[in-house]
């Protein structure tokens, strides 16, 4: 589906409480944080900027960020787990802002880390910023999941094939779906107005997964580091514009 200037308008303010939201964690995950004192502060960006969580309730999830240490790759619950130097941990949040969702995701690093979990972050962020040069009006979709793989792969590591992007708008998932590798189809053209949450998640070991007892949380099947970056991403006649960049 295609967005209206003025509905992109009110992502791009859900996509505000959204970097904000990833600010106020990324500046508090320091080692002797717990990730349900990062949920609670997300909340309270929450409740300053008057918008909802997309992520609370959805599906029975019982927070409003997801909080993955180390090997795992999504959908962590915050809880007791206490960061340790050296962690690297994922972050992935979203806002409701009238009715429109704002999607977004980084991994940062708890202290000092090691040298492969720091190239493993920049790597990853490199590959999601590849995706989203992609995105060019008369492109098509899986060109965004061939820029992520290429980058990835080249430095070694894999993509998760389970999990992948979506569009996004009154709904946080919307079809279509946004692999972060090349499918073998070139997918849909891209048109000014379309939406995407585009969010590249990369092992330091093989691309399998599986998913935890507590039937949300997914870690690498090899135990490999995993990150994790996501920004929702609007086409324009002008190319890619990021909605969750502060």
């Amino acid at each position: 589906m295609r967005r209206t200037k003025e509905e992109i308008a009110k992502m791009r303010r859900a996509g505000r409480v959204v970097a904000e939201m990833h600010e106020v964690t990324r500046s508090a995950a320091r080692p002797g944080v717990t990730t349900e004192e990062l949920d609670r502060l997300a909340r309270e960006v929450l409740e300053r900027r008057g918008a909802r969580s997309n992520f609370l309730n959805y599906h029975g999830f019982p927070a409003v960020i997801c909080t993955s240490p180390n090997n795992m790759i999504v959908h962590g619950i915050p809880g007791g787990y206490r960061l340790e130097e050296g962690d690297i941990l994922s972050v992935d949040c979203g806002a409701i802002v009238e009715g429109y969702h704002g999607d977004a995701a980084y991994t940062v690093g708890v202290g000092e880390v090691s040298p492969l979990a720091a190239r493993l972050i920049e790597v990853t962020e490199r590959s999601l910023w590849a995706g989203i040069e992609a995105m060019e009006p008369g492109a098509h979709l899986h060109e965004i999941g061939r820029a992520v793989q290429q980058v990835a792969e080249a430095a070694g590591f894999s993509v998760v094939r389970e999990y992948v992007g979506h569009a996004i708008g009154t709904a946080m998932h919307e079809q279509p779906q946004v692999p972060n590798y090349w499918p073998g189809s070139p997918g849909p053209v891209l048109k000014a107005g379309h939406v995407f949450a585009v969010e590249p998640m990369v092992n330091a070991g093989g691309p399998e997964t599986k998913l935890l007892d507590d039937g949300w949380g997914v870690v690498t099947a090899d135990g490999s580091l995993s990150a994790h970056f996501e920004h929702s991403i609007a086409v324009t006649d002008a190319g890619p514009e990021v909605l969750t960049l502060p």
